[in-house]
């Protein structure tokens, strides 16, 4: 039953797709209302109603966004990784692991993170990797393994960073072409992009990448690298004159907020074809993290209006790793929606925990899922009332010291072992001053939609 549903599902988007593109996008309301059937997530039900809302006005900045998604993206990049993405990934997928979960009793998630290699070609200021081992990397038959376990519990969208992931580029083709059911996305420099690997993402249609990039010129190679945003720039050009699909993404700090939320450099990045844009906060890890870096209140509340007003009024699907917490009722690490594995093969919560109870070369997935850290993530989250402050790291370090010395997890930092003491001990008064702001942004959207009269 299950292979014959996800037959129809698959026929049924794939023709919603070609009469979309055939119809001035009249089908997508069709194909939203097939997913809004099906869906049985809470967070994927929230996001199709608010695509459908945005659908619904013929001027609105989504209409547009779509608009370049059929004018942009080659025919195999768009019925290839869409409907991976959506049918397999999102709705099929996410029923299966919802109920492995449920049966398990542990957290099954959305998608994998996965660190090919711990190696980069670049050195950048700040980076939460460059806490580990400089030379570890997991094996092509490792990475196609969890995979392989991965599709089993109901996973069908990966993610690789690094390191560069795009290091083992040739590596990462060959999985997307041999797991044609999933989706693939790479988070990368961009500086290794060119127009051969451009057209194989096309071949494979599967396989889409997020540049990082920190605004327009001196602002992204202050950190990265002198030359590095012309080679970011360049690799989007190649990749937009292929079809591929991309976005790009920003780690904002306190040096950097006008540069990545200008008009100027979102504006350009949608000339360039970016198609999503992906916000993360800077997060101190290790005993050398610039903690100067570390956002203040005030500029993180300045990008939580500001990640809205790009996605109300940009063509771009603009999301922010923090401040979007209210949209998904808090952390979504510790395999709620995501987990980690570095390229030491240590299983994590999230990319910037760096705590574990298992090695992926010793154990499952579904024991790695059943470890006691992910225990104790399933068991607390989410770790605040105000989603705003969702992560027990940034936001509520109490819980995440708590959590490791509950589960006796180990620091995986193979270069600098930081004690959960000492991590979360530089970012009390960071979470203090921004619960304060984040308090009164909550209290102010709540009471506003009261007396609208809005539950």
């Amino acid at each position: 039953m299950e292979r014959i549903k996800e037959i129809v599902y698959t026929f049924a988007f794939k023709r919603g797709l070609l009469y979309a593109e055939k119809n001035n996008l009249q089908g997508l309301n069709a194909i939203l209302n097939l997913l809004g059937k099906v869906a049985r997530d809470k967070d994927h039900i929230t996001a199709i109603n608010y695509l459908q809302t945005y659908l619904a006005d013929s001027s609105s900045s989504f209409n547009k966004l779509f608009q370049n998604v059929f004018t942009q993206l080659a025919p195999n990049v768009r019925n290839t990784f869409l409907t991976n993405f959506f049918v397999k990934a999102t709705l099929l997928g996410r029923q299966k692991a919802l109920k492995t979960a449920e049966n398990q009793n542990c957290n099954v998630p959305w998608t994998i993170l996965m660190d090919p290699t711990s190696s980069c070609n670049l050195n950048c200021t700040g980076c939460w990797a460059s806490e580990y081992d400089h030379q570890t990397s997991l094996s092509f038959a490792e990475l196609d393994n969890i995979i392989k376990q991965g599709k089993k519990l109901g996973i069908f969208m990966y993610i690789y960073s690094g390191g560069e992931p795009l290091m083992r580029k040739h590596d990462l083709i060959a999985l997307a072409e041999k797991h044609q059911d999933c989706a693939f996305l790479a988070f990368t420099n961009g500086t290794l992009v060119d127009r051969n690997f451009a057209q194989e993402l096309v071949r494979v249609g599967n396989f889409v990448l997020a540049f990082s990039i920190e605004g327009i010129g001196a602002a992204t190679d202050n950190r990265r690298g002198t030359g590095t945003y012309d080679k970011v720039i360049k690799s989007m050009d190649l990749m937009r004159e292929a079809g591929a699909g991309f976005g790009y993404s920003s780690c904002y700090h306190s040096q950097n907020i006008d540069a990545v939320a200008s008009d100027e450099f979102v504006d350009l990045m949608i000339e360039k074809g970016c198609l999503f844009a992906w916000y993360f906060t800077y997060v101190p890890v290790g005993k050398k993290a610039a903690l100067e870096l570390i956002a203040l209140p005030h500029q993180r509340e300045h990008m939580y209006h500001r990640i809205r007003e790009i996605r109300n009024t940009k063509p771009i699907f603009a999301l922010d790793f923090w401040n979007d917490g209210e949209s998904i009722q808090g952390c979504i690490a510790g395999g709620r929606n995501y987990f980690h594995i570095n390229a030491h093969g240590d299983v994590e919560p999230c990319a910037f925990i760096h705590y574990s109870n298992v090695n992926i070369r010793d154990c499952t997935l579904l024991d790695a899922l059943k470890s006691p850290l992910f225990a104790q993530y399933r068991e607390n989250q989410p770790f605040n009332h105000n989603h705003l402050r969702p992560c027990p790291l940034m936001d509520n370090p109490d819980k995440l010291r708590m959590m490791v010395n509950k589960s006796g997890a180990h620091s995986t930092q193979v270069l600098d072992m930081e004690t959960v003491e000492e991590l979360t001990e530089k970012l009390q008064d960071v979470s203090s001053a921004w619960g304060k702001v984040a308090d009164n942004i909550w209290e102010q959207a709540h009471t506003s939609k009261q007396e609208c009269g809005d539950d």
